[in-house]
């Protein structure tokens, strides 16, 4: 059966100068402060959509690859997935750098990159995000 989560956004003032509101309505988790300077400059305590994205990507990858790993018998003690998604004002969002430390008790080296490229390729975010180069850094702890 089909999710649908949501979250909205209240804006405020023109891109430049104005403000916005993020709330996730479907957690209730709060609301966040959006702002332009926030996005293309420092966060000063307000998120992007670039962070968001980065948030909803590593969390992804995280359960895609704990899938993987776990569906080929060798469940994962532990990953730590960090997403980097590059914001260049003018041209949008250039790119997102994934990387994932794990500890795979049984894996080597190689069989962890190939199922981290493997979720890469096929968690539901990065098959949303195609149209963006996604990179993968994946070593075992």
């Amino acid at each position: 059966m089909a999710t649908v989560r949501h979250a909205h956004t209240v804006w405020e003032g023109d891109l430049l100068k104005g403000k916005g509101v993020v709330t996730l309505d479907s957690s209730g988790l709060g609301e966040y402060q959006v702002s332009w300077p926030a996005r293309a400059e420092e966060p000063n305590g307000k998120t992007s959509p670039e962070e968001l994205i980065a948030a909803a990507h590593s969390s992804c990858f995280s359960m895609a690859l704990s899938h993987g790993l776990a569906g080929a018998g060798n469940p994962p003690t532990r990953l730590e997935t960090k997403a980097d998604v590059t914001f260049q004002p003018g041209e949008g969002i250039t790119g997102i750098h994934l990387t994932v430390r794990g500890e795979v008790p049984g894996l080597d080296a190689e069989q962890f990159k190939a199922a981290a490229e493997d979720a890469k390729k096929n968690c539901p975010v990065s098959q949303a995000l195609t149209g963006t180069t996604i990179t993968l850094t994946a070593e075992l702890a």
